[in-house]
């Protein structure tokens, strides 16, 4: 085993392997079979695979276990001793010079609420694996074509849970994002919260396309990266996948990674020893040079879809105080008995106001803090996409919430009571939380900066002795109230200046306490706060619907340069009048609220509990069943399939929306079936033999059972004649097909061929991340669906020309 720390800082590029499915095909590997049992019963053909790709020039090899979590293992499988196993062959087949490392895939499950795991099963299937991989003399672990921010924490999590390798992880993303709404800035920023070893991209894309997001990490990541193109996009050639880029014109344009700053580089789908061997030559004395990382933050706190970067050059970010039972009885009685909607009505005004973060803070009395705040953050998750700042004196509660959070949320805070930053250091660093470090300690407030500075001081002592990075540190100067502390608000001020510019950290305030005791309170934080924003305030948090105080932020913003050309402030301002009561001002931008009626918007913010209740109300008032169907829910989830097609939404919003079209439409149906005229169109749905992922294939069910299709879902690893059969036999007018790997969807062509020679006028729509739209034409497909909004457009299209 060799230090694989020690090499990524050196100056010596470090080329992984390629493909490995294509040749074990080649050494009797079966369509559909699992490739990890496989290995495990013929660890020959796994060890002559590693030294084809040792000989033709990569140091780094991976293991056989992309599936081997017991989510995609058959029941009662060693999932740990096969891991074990097949990281021994790799290990013996390495030799020396050559690093193992521990292959990760995804479950094929996604984390509550998108679906029914909870970030916990994950990390314990996970750790599972790694454990085994450890065991068997790995040097690292890599997590591969990752979709979901949330799995990939999962994996991070697990492996620190088990053992203390280096760890490596790539996401997949399709154009400029994730499956699930994670941008490259996203994902390198939250894997850089996680303390990765290195971030990396592999699969979904050639050298050409994945040359953005290559873009993205060189300026943005000072954590080594990683980039693992396919070999371009696959087609069918004489009835077999084929991938068109070939050894040569595949090692000149990755080779090109290199200039941007990429440490480590390989090849995915569809690549060979030839591949690798000829990247390995475009790649001969060549160095690593680190990339410039003019866009790196300072500190981020991100959530699955957003990423707020906080201090240097960037924006001051409001985080928004409403969600806190402090002085709101009727949200306390809420939290009290478990229930959210005012929490949930205080997290869209605050968005919609122009809130940055959302503070959620849950403390009251009777309150189970435990329970209710990572519940309440479930919600958060599910219904919009602001970053979260989980606010806790309670450090279980906090616990629970980051492990109820996809990304890397703030907390809220870590002070000097005793024992607070041992307990709650170590679980900020591990989730890659940033943290408000809050300079109290013991009774006496420090009045002084002096003396908050010396508390500072001494807590980062502390977090440096845990280990935890300066980037996950967010310093809070501490507002205290002017009437009693005359000197407090200088304090802040000189405290905000000292942090920033002695020892690089950020600083963020509680504004509202400074003018506690005081009339006219607005005048004196709306002043505060531009002082501060002068000295250097990264973040505050405040109410965002508070218009002078959101006006003084984006004229400091403009004033301070970090709006460029205005753009923010005209785009809000641009018809600003003062009031005629002469003091408060008005801003022209009005929210947007979705446009519709209530149940209609209902569904667009994916509000089930509202949508049923709005339909009960609709119906004692007399309204048609089917007239609320097609004219209010059927455009809400129009509208949110339209707004998922511009990515203004991700697949959280398009499911929690689909969610509550569903009960809506549940709700609606009996009655709706009292005055029932043609019978809906049948679709049978199916991922084909061999392929057992249906994470897409799920999806595209849900939304064509929500637009009125009568679905037979087949399930995964269907063969051609079992779906055809099936389409006989219920009349269905559609076939739909998924396959998500290139080896499968040759499958597809199977089902067509069946299909015409029954003489069925069954038509067929296919899709899934491998498939193209020139595939699905050269196979006789009659539609290709880009995404499951699109699904439903093609097969509203063939059920209407049946």
């Amino acid at each position: 085993m060799g230090d694989f720390r020690k090499a990524l800082g050196d100056d010596g590029l470090l080329l992984f392997d390629g493909a490995m499915g294509t040749l074990l095909q080649g050494r009797g590997l079966a369509p559909g079979q699992s490739p990890e049992l496989f290995g495990l019963a013929h660890p020959e053909a796994i060890m002559a695979t590693h030294r084809e790709y040792v000989q033709a020039g990569s140091r780094v090899i991976t293991t056989n276990t992309f599936g081997g979590t017991h989510f995609k293992l058959p029941a009662g499988t060693d999932v740990r001793a096969l891991s074990r196993e097949m990281a021994r062959v790799a290990r013996q087949a390495a030799g020396p010079g050559v690093f193992v490392a521990g292959s990760v895939g995804p479950t094929g499950h996604f984390v509550t609420p998108l679906g029914t795991s909870s970030l916990g099963d994950l990390v314990a299937a996970f750790a599972e694996q790694i454990r085994g991989l450890a065991e068997g003399g790995c040097d690292l672990i890599i997590g591969e074509t990752h979709f979901d921010l949330a799995e990939a924490k999962a994996v991070i999590l697990a492996c620190r849970q088990v053992c203390s390798l280096p760890v490596a992880m790539c996401m997949t993303f399709e154009g400029a994002a994730s499956l699930t709404g994670s941008s490259p800035e996203v994902f390198a920023d939250a894997m850089e919260n996680l303390g990765v070893d290195l971030i990396g991209v592999n699969c979904g894309q050639g050298p050409d396309d994945m040359r953005l997001v290559g873009e993205v990490f060189a300026r943005r990541l000072a954590t080594p990266f990683f980039v693992k193109p396919n070999a371009g996009m696959p087609r069918l050639e004489n009835g077999v996948t084929v991938f068109p880029m070939g050894p040569a014109e595949f090692a000149e344009k990755t080779a090109r990674f290199a200039d941007l700053g990429a440490k480590a580089l390989s090849g995915c789908c569809g690549t060979t020893p030839a591949h690798i061997a000829a990247l390995a030559g475009a790649l001969a004395d060549r160095s690593w040079r680190r990339a410039d990382t003019p866009d790196r933050p300072v500190l981020a706190v991100t959530s699955r879809s957003i990423t707020v970067s906080v201090g240097g050059t960037s924006p001051c970010a409001l985080i928004g105080e409403r969600i806190n039972p402090t002085g709101k009885p009727e949200l306390a009685a809420e939290l009290v008995a478990g229930e959210f909607a005012k929490a949930l009505a205080f997290a869209e005004e605050q968005t919609r106001a122009g809130a940055h973060i959302l503070d959620v803070n849950v403390g009251a009395p009777m309150v189970d803090e435990v329970a209710v705040l990572p519940g309440l953050a479930l919600e958060l998750v599910k219904r919009q996409q602001l970053p979260l700042c989980l606010d806790s004196n309670n450090a279980d509660a906090l616990t629970a919430g980051l492990w109820a959070s996809p990304g890397t949320p703030l907390v809220n805070s870590i002070s000097g009571e005793p024992g607070r930053m041992e307990r709650l250091g170590p679980v900020c660093r591990d989730h890659g939380a940033p943290f408000i470090l809050l300079p109290l300690k013991g009774r006496k407030l420090p009045v002084t900066a002096a003396e908050r500075l010396a508390i500072i001081e001494e807590l980062l002592i502390q977090a440096d002795a845990l280990g935890i990075p300066r980037r996950l540190i967010l310093v809070d100067a501490l507002a205290l109230t002017v009437s009693s502390k005359p000197e407090a608000a200088v304090a802040c001020l000189d405290t905000i200046r000292y942090c920033r510019e002695k020892w690089g950290l950020p600083t963020v305030l509680g504004l509202s306490n400074i003018s506690f005791g005081l009339p006219a309170r607005e005048l004196v934080n709306s002043a505060f706060f531009a002082m501060c924003l002068g000295a250097g305030l990264a973040a505050a948090i405040a109410n965002p619907n508070v218009p002078r105080l959101m006006e003084t932020l984006g004229a400091g913003e403009v004033l301070l340069g970090r709006d460029p050309q205005a753009g923010r402030f005209i785009s809000r301002y641009a018809g600003w009048k003062p009031s005629s009561g002469g003091g408060a001002v008005v801003a022209a931008a009005a929210a947007d609220d979705d446009g519709g009626s209530r149940l209609r918007r209902a569904v667009v913010r994916g509000r089930k509990e509202e949508v049923l209740e709005l339909i009960e109300t609709a119906l004692a008032e007399g309204r048609d069943a089917a007239t609320l169907l097609s004219d209010e829910l059927i455009p809400g989830i129009m509208s949110v399939g339209e707004r998922y097609e511009r990515k203004e939404f991700f697949l959280p919003q398009l499911l929690a929306a689909a969610e509550a079209m569903r009960a809506g439409f549940t709700r609606l149906e009996p009655l709706l079936a009292q005055t029932a005229g043609a019978a809906k169109a049948r679709i049978v749905m199916a991922t084909v033999e061999g392929d057992i992922h249906d994470i897409g294939k799920n999806i595209v069910c849900l939304m064509l059972k929500n637009h009125g299709f009568e679905v037979i879902d087949l399930g995964k690893d269907v063969p051609a004649e079992r779906i055809v059969d099936a389409a006989s036999q219920h009349g269905a007018s559609v076939i739909g097909l998924s396959a998500l790997m290139t080896t499968t969807m040759v499958r597809m062509e199977d089902t067509v061929r069946l299909v015409r020679e029954r003489g069925l006028m069954t038509r067929i729509m296919v899709g899934g991340a491998v498939v193209t739209a020139a595939f699905a034409k050269a196979i006789g497909a009659d539609a290709y669906a880009t995404d499951a909004v699109d699904a439903v457009r093609q097969a509203k299209a063939l059920a209407d020309g049946a």
